[in-house]
């Protein structure tokens, strides 16, 4: 069994989490923006389908990436330098959340289609509210005008809980995710394996090992995150 939260309720200690399914460590509360930060600051994520009451997350092992170990091969090295793209901070927030809800097919060589989403209305509400405080961020690959991929999350510190990236070209969500790790986080929480993110260079590391580098690096001086100026 897990607990159930009320909304004055602590989460309870990450390591309660159950082993099977992985993680699973509390059910119900709400998704302010302080009540996502403290979950955010202890490990702890949400995820849950549109139909469900929330349910709150600290799997282990984590996968995560360590901005030094991602994986820039030859032909992507060449991507970067030649292929005609803009890449932008926070200009389209909502937009990068709504394209990584919609079921789509994906440009991501051996990665399969989108058919279905967590990402609910009451999610892009709450990490929308994030984002007007400064805490939520998105990084957008940007071709020919057209928004084409990018990635959503969290910043603490030197922290940075991705959430969900998409492309709709190849590469797409490549070039963000490789312009994130020059943003300045020391560790990017990518929560869950996918054989992606592996091969970009991210890794399952014991969830104990996660916790103690985050209790180190959320009191960090935080990654400059300038926001585009709405009058240019």
């Amino acid at each position: 069994m897990i607990p159930w939260l009320t909304e004055s309720s602590p989460f309870p200690h990450v390591f309660k989490a159950l082993k099977e399914p992985n993680g699973l460590l509390a059910a119900g509360g709400s998704l302010t923006p302080d009540r996502l930060l403290d979950a955010y600051r202890h490990g702890i994520f949400p995820w849950f389908n549109e139909e469900d009451p929330v349910l709150w997350w600290s799997p282990d092992p984590r996968m995560v990436l360590f901005p030094e170990e991602f994986r820039i091969s030859s032909s992507f090295a060449k991507v970067l330098r030649n292929k005609p793209h803009e890449v932008r901070t926070d200009t389209s927030f909502e937009q990068v959340m709504r394209a990584c809800a919609a079921p789509r097919p994906c440009a991501e060589p051996g990665r399969s289609e989108q058919t279905g989403t967590w990402i609910s209305e009451q999610m892009i509400a709450a990490y929308c509210e994030l984002f007007k405080l400064g805490h939520a961020h998105s990084i957008e690959t940007w071709m020919d005008g057209k928004l084409v991929g990018g990635l959503y999350g969290v910043s603490i510190g030197r922290m940075f809980y991705g959430e969900s990236m998409f492309s709709l070209e190849p590469n797409a969500s490549k070039i963000a995710l490789a312009h994130l790790c020059t943003r300045g986080p020391l560790m990017v929480d990518c929560q869950m394996h996918t054989p992606h993110l592996a091969s970009l260079g991210a890794r399952l590391i014991p969830r104990d090992e996660f916790v103690e580098r985050l209790a180190e690096l959320i009191h960090c001086e935080p990654a400059g995150w300038q926001r585009p100026n709405p009058g240019s």
